[in-house]
Protein backbone atom coordinates (compact mmCIF):
# COMPACT_ATOMS: atom_id res chain seq x y z
CA UNK A 1 0.00 0.00 0.00
CA UNK A 2 1.39 3.39 -1.00
CA UNK A 3 1.44 5.82 1.91
CA UNK A 4 1.46 9.56 1.70
CA UNK A 5 4.81 10.64 3.10
CA UNK A 6 5.21 13.61 5.38
CA UNK A 7 7.61 16.23 4.04
CA UNK A 8 10.91 16.85 5.80
CA UNK A 9 10.61 20.34 7.30
CA UNK A 10 14.23 21.18 6.41
CA UNK A 11 15.13 19.03 3.44
CA UNK A 12 18.90 19.23 3.79
CA UNK A 13 19.13 18.73 7.57
CA UNK A 14 19.33 15.12 8.80
CA UNK A 15 18.89 16.08 12.46
CA UNK A 16 15.68 17.94 11.66
CA UNK A 17 14.46 14.95 9.64
CA UNK A 18 15.19 12.59 12.54
CA UNK A 19 13.50 14.86 15.07
CA UNK A 20 10.45 15.27 12.83
CA UNK A 21 10.14 11.49 12.58
CA UNK A 22 10.87 10.59 16.21
CA UNK A 23 10.77 13.79 18.23
CA UNK A 24 8.20 14.86 20.74
CA UNK A 25 6.95 13.45 23.97
CA UNK A 26 5.40 10.19 22.72
CA UNK A 27 6.94 8.76 19.54
CA UNK A 28 9.99 7.25 21.19
CA UNK A 29 7.79 5.63 23.82
CA UNK A 30 5.43 4.25 21.15
CA UNK A 31 8.42 2.76 19.30
CA UNK A 32 9.74 1.33 22.57
CA UNK A 33 6.44 -0.45 23.31
CA UNK A 34 6.00 -1.72 19.75
CA UNK A 35 9.56 -3.06 19.80
CA UNK A 36 8.40 -5.43 22.55
CA UNK A 37 5.50 -6.78 20.45
CA UNK A 38 2.70 -5.64 18.12
CA UNK A 39 -0.11 -3.99 20.03
CA UNK A 40 -3.70 -2.90 19.64
CA UNK A 41 -4.56 0.77 20.16
CA UNK A 42 -6.06 0.01 23.59
CA UNK A 43 -2.91 -1.81 24.72
CA UNK A 44 -0.81 1.23 23.77
CA UNK A 45 -3.20 3.45 25.74
CA UNK A 46 -2.85 1.14 28.74
CA UNK A 47 0.94 1.23 28.45
CA UNK A 48 0.95 5.04 28.32
CA UNK A 49 -1.81 6.21 30.67
CA UNK A 50 -0.91 9.91 30.35
CA UNK A 51 -1.51 10.09 26.58
CA UNK A 52 -4.93 10.99 25.22
CA UNK A 53 -6.67 8.91 22.55
CA UNK A 54 -6.49 11.86 20.17
CA UNK A 55 -2.76 12.38 20.61
CA UNK A 56 -2.00 8.66 20.37
CA UNK A 57 -3.99 8.43 17.13
CA UNK A 58 -2.18 11.48 15.73
CA UNK A 59 1.27 10.17 16.66
CA UNK A 60 0.49 6.73 15.20
CA UNK A 61 -0.72 8.35 11.95
CA UNK A 62 2.57 10.22 11.66
CA UNK A 63 4.62 7.11 12.43
CA UNK A 64 2.64 5.18 9.80
CA UNK A 65 3.14 7.98 7.26
CA UNK A 66 6.89 7.86 7.94
CA UNK A 67 6.89 4.04 7.42
CA UNK A 68 8.09 3.43 10.97
CA UNK A 69 4.86 1.75 12.12
CA UNK A 70 2.53 -0.58 10.23
CA UNK A 71 -1.22 -0.41 10.80
CA UNK A 72 -2.98 -3.74 10.20
CA UNK A 73 -6.76 -3.89 10.23
CA UNK A 74 -8.14 -7.29 11.21
CA UNK A 75 -11.55 -6.94 9.59
CA UNK A 76 -14.31 -4.47 8.94
CA UNK A 77 -14.84 -1.54 11.30
CA UNK A 78 -14.94 -1.73 14.31
CA UNK A 79 -12.48 -4.64 14.22
CA UNK A 80 -9.30 -4.10 16.22
CA UNK A 81 -6.27 -2.59 14.53
CA UNK A 82 -2.82 -3.93 15.31
CA UNK A 83 0.22 -1.69 15.22
CA UNK A 84 3.72 -3.03 14.76
CA UNK A 85 7.11 -1.75 13.70
CA UNK A 86 7.98 -2.04 10.03
CA UNK A 87 11.38 -3.42 9.09
CA UNK A 88 12.43 0.21 8.57
CA UNK A 89 10.95 1.07 11.98
CA UNK A 90 13.08 -1.63 13.60
CA UNK A 91 16.13 0.36 12.47
CA UNK A 92 15.25 3.07 15.02
CA UNK A 93 15.01 0.69 18.00
CA UNK A 94 18.74 1.01 18.83
CA UNK A 95 18.38 4.80 18.72
CA UNK A 96 15.41 4.72 21.08
CA UNK A 97 17.26 2.32 23.39
CA UNK A 98 20.29 4.63 23.40
CA UNK A 99 18.05 7.58 24.28
CA UNK A 100 16.46 5.54 27.06
CA UNK A 101 19.88 4.69 28.51
CA UNK A 102 21.09 8.29 28.21
CA UNK A 103 17.86 9.46 29.85
CA UNK A 104 18.44 7.12 32.79
CA UNK A 105 21.97 8.52 33.19
CA UNK A 106 20.69 12.08 32.81
CA UNK A 107 18.09 11.56 35.56
CA UNK A 108 20.87 10.39 37.89
CA UNK A 109 23.11 13.29 36.81
CA UNK A 110 20.57 16.02 37.54
CA UNK A 111 19.03 14.42 40.63
CA UNK A 112 19.89 16.19 43.85
CA UNK A 113 21.88 14.10 46.15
Amino acid sequence: MLRERRPNPVSDCPITAAMAALGGKWKGLIVFHLAQSPKHFAALLDAMPDISKKVLAEQLRELVADDIVDRQESGPVPAPVTYSLTSYGRSVVPIVESLRQWGREHIEHVSPG
